[in-house]
């Protein structure tokens, strides 16, 4: 069997949840390729040097185009070549006329919660190549029982069409912990948050939160990690309209950071807390536990579904539930110490060998179906 693989997300710099996603199955994907299960990886672009490397079982197949590319480009390829058995998106969009059978992951469904935080031309994409994804797949990957009910609601899919395989976690054992010091001016203590900077992710609450908290722990800071994502400029401007005295160099935006400087981030900070208002899955949740950082999470979406009992969960339409969480967690040293051990425990329970069998096993079965 030949598995043909958009392998694009993958092939990026700054490589943040789908991209994570998509790079640690061409992982798994090349360690177990063999003359029963080959895979042809389509890229727009050359593969980047980190990306796996190629073997007789699994090759890179680049298409140049940019614009529209697994509209037109792609699929004109596939249909011309006739070199595939079965296709799989690891990332909502799928090829236009597939002329082989489709498997899809879809991650999130937050287009059609929070509609606003997208332009209108993306927001068109998302909800109607999703849909030609989800309608043409012969199987469905949800990455969370949340999503799969998404799935069920909005696009009105069958339930046995879809199949929930979580996302997998592995610390990096290879990080080097770095002088947080040397981080934008980083000091502790502080809190930590980690994720794209956007409206649904609820960081206005943790802010106001984190001004409250101030009154009480004015020795804290806080430290936001990510990149910049839709309508960013309305969250970095409250930081600086709203109480600018006294969140004055209190509140730090690292920007997108490397592995070794975010895993030092996590191994410091007193407190994680995401406070998203929806996520697909939630790897945030896990990298703090397997850095022994406790964990305070909004109660909402997947992210009860990941972070099971090893998380402080709050209401994330409540600034003071929040403020007391955080200060539950900083003045409870036997608290904070329960979270640690339990979130040591549920890490175990995800692993990229583990998404990487279940994917590869979602796929070699449509494969077999179709030929019974």
């Amino acid at each position: 069997m030949i598995i043909g693989i958009d392998g694009n997300e993958a092939n990026v710099e700054k490589k943040v949840g789908v991209s994570v996603y998509c790079f640690e199955l061409l992982n798994y994907f090349r360690k177990n390729s063999s003359p029963d299960n080959q895979f042809v990886i389509y890229l727009k672009k050359n593969p980047r040097k980190e990306l796996p490397k190629e073997n007789n079982y699994f090759k890179y197949r680049v298409i140049k185009g940019n614009y529209l590319w697994s509209q037109i480009f792609l699929p004109v390829n596939l249909c011309f070549r006739k070199e595939i058995d079965v296709f799989f998106s690891p990332a909502h969009y799928s090829p236009r006329f597939c002329p082989v059978p489709l498997i899809v992951t879809i991650h999130d469904l937050s287009y059609f919660y929070y509609p606003n935080e997208f332009l209108k031309k993306d927001l068109y994409q998302l909800k109607n190549w999703t849909k030609y994804s989800v309608k043409n797949a012969r199987k469905i990957i949800a990455v969370s029982k949340t999503t799969k009910k998404d799935l069920m609601k909005f696009y009105d899919t069958p339930e046995e069409k879809i199949e929930v395989i979580y996302n997998g976690y592995q610390k990096n054992i290879k990080y080097q912990i770095t002088n947080i010091k040397k981080i934008n001016k980083v000091q502790k203590p502080y809190l930590l948050y980690v994720g794209t900077i956007q409206p649904r992710k609820n960081l206005e609450t943790l802010i106001e939160a984190f001004y409250l908290l101030l009154k009480e722990k004015p020795e804290y800071s806080l430290v936001i990690v990510g990149k910049k994502g839709w309508l960013y400029e309305k969250i970095f401007a409250n930081v600086g309209n709203r109480h600018a005295c006294s969140l004055q160099n209190k509140i730090i935006f690292t920007g997108y950071v490397d592995n070794n400087t975010l895993a030092s981030l996590y191994k410091n900070a007193r407190v994680f807390v995401l406070p998203s208002f929806y996520e697909g899955f939630g790897i945030p949740i896990l990298e703090a536990m397997s850095f022994n950082c406790p964990v305070i999470s909004s109660f909402t979406s997947s992210l009860p579904e990941i972070g099971g009992n090893a998380c402080l969960y709050f209401d994330p339409t409540s600034v003071a539930d929040l403020q007391d969480k955080i200060l539950q967690l900083l003045e409870n040293e036997g608290l904070k110490n329960e979270l640690v051990k339990k979130g040591k425990e549920r890490v175990k329970l995800f692993s990229w060998k583990k998404c990487g069998e279940e994917t590869l096993k979602v796929i070699t079965s449509a494969m077999e179906k179709l030929r019974g």
